[in-house]
Order: structure tokens, then sequence, then C-alpha cells
């Protein structure tokens, strides 16, 4: 049996094709939709990362189009906010941006969510979101200056990575740990089997 399906990632995130790896999906392409993700005035967390993620989907299959790609290929975009209450958590890529990010969530709890995209090569949009609670333990200055002077920061959402140094923080997680590291696995694969992708057909054949 032969199956042969494009994926195309909207996103060079290593994080991402680490996580689509482990459900044994390797996209066919990496295309990195780079979008402005200024928030919306008042504009609700969950809400900027469904936008963002189908502002991504679409923006990767116009490149891919542009760039002759055929009409078989599913399209397929992430995007994480990170949230206090309402007040959404900058992007780090500054010190200070960082610092004032860990400081708001030291000791409190604090919620991620993921807006997935997916278009199907009928152009069908399937659009969800996936939300997890993390609490962070109270931070201390010792701790503070040394993860800012490791750099692990660097243009993570809320100024973290939890499967980096950031992990040593967390005291509590309700919800998806995948969905934290940037993308939710069950629901990303549920996603791609609902609309025919053949997720498990590299499973059958040991990934060959």
């Amino acid at each position: 049996m032969s199956v042969f399906q494009k994926l195309i990632l909207a996103s060079g995130s290593p994080r991402r094709v680490d996580l689509l790896a482990q459900a044994g999906i390797e996209p066919d392409r990496l295309l990195p939709a780079n979008v402005d993700e200024t928030p919306l005035r008042a504009e609700h967390p969950k809400s900027m990362a469904r936008r963002l993620a189908k502002a991504k989907a679409d923006k990767a299959l116009k490149m891919y189009r542009e760039d002759g790609g055929d009409e078989d290929a599913y399209i397929l975009a992430a995007d994480t906010v990170v949230s206090v209450g309402r007040q959404i958590m900058p992007k780090a890529d500054l010190l200070d941006e960082a610092a004032q990010s860990l400081r708001m969530l030291s000791g409190r709890a604090h919620k991620v969510h993921t807006g997935l995209c997916l278009i199907t090569p009928k152009g069908k949009s399937r659009l969800s979101v996936v939300e997890t609670k993390v609490r962070f333990k109270r931070i201390t200055r010792d701790e503070m200056e040394a993860y800012l002077a490791s750099g692990d920061w660097r243009a993570k959402a809320g100024g973290y990575a939890i499967q980096g140094l950031a992990g040593t923080f967390v005291v509590k997680l309700v919800g998806s740990y995948s969905n934290v590291v940037g993308l939710p696995l069950y629901e990303t694969v549920k996603l791609l089997t609902d609309e025919g992708f053949k997720v498990h057909f590299n499973w059958l054949s040991g990934g060959n």
C-alpha cells in the first residue's frame, strides 16, 4: 500500500518539528509565515491565538502556491499565546521584556493558548484552540538573574520554554504539556486524521 500526502508546516520552529516527529509525521516543507503578532485592542488571548494561526496558514498557502506548489498539500499552522488573565505576555526579544514577563508569572497561574489551523487540499479551513493552565513557583532574585543570563527566554512566548530551564519553575500543569511546548499533539493528530491525512501510515511502515 502506498500513501503519499504532502504536509506543509507554516513554521520554522524546531520544537514544532520535533513534536510532529514524535507523532511520526515529517513535514514535506517548512514555510515560516511571519505575520504581525501585535494584539488587537482588547483582544482575548484565545481569539488572538486563533486569528494568528489562521493568518499564518493563509500566508503559507499563498507562498506555496506562488512557488509553484500543487493543490494536494495540507497546510498546518500554529500560534502560541501566553496570558495572565486577559493580559497577553509578549514574545520576549529583549531582556527587559523577558524580565517583565517572568515577574508577572512568578508565583502565579497563567494560561497557554495554542491556535491550530489546517487548510486541506480542498481548501477547507479547520480551526481550534487548545488551553493549558500552568502555575509557576515564586522565582527568587538569584533564579531570575541566572535564568535571564542563560538566554533561554529568547523569542519565547511569555519569556520561557517549558522544555528548557524554566521547567524547574513549574509547580502545576493542567492540560496538554505539548501544547505549552508549542503544538498540542493529541489535537493536532485528531485534526489531521479527521481531514483524511494518514498520520498512522508511517507507524505501520516503521517510519520509512
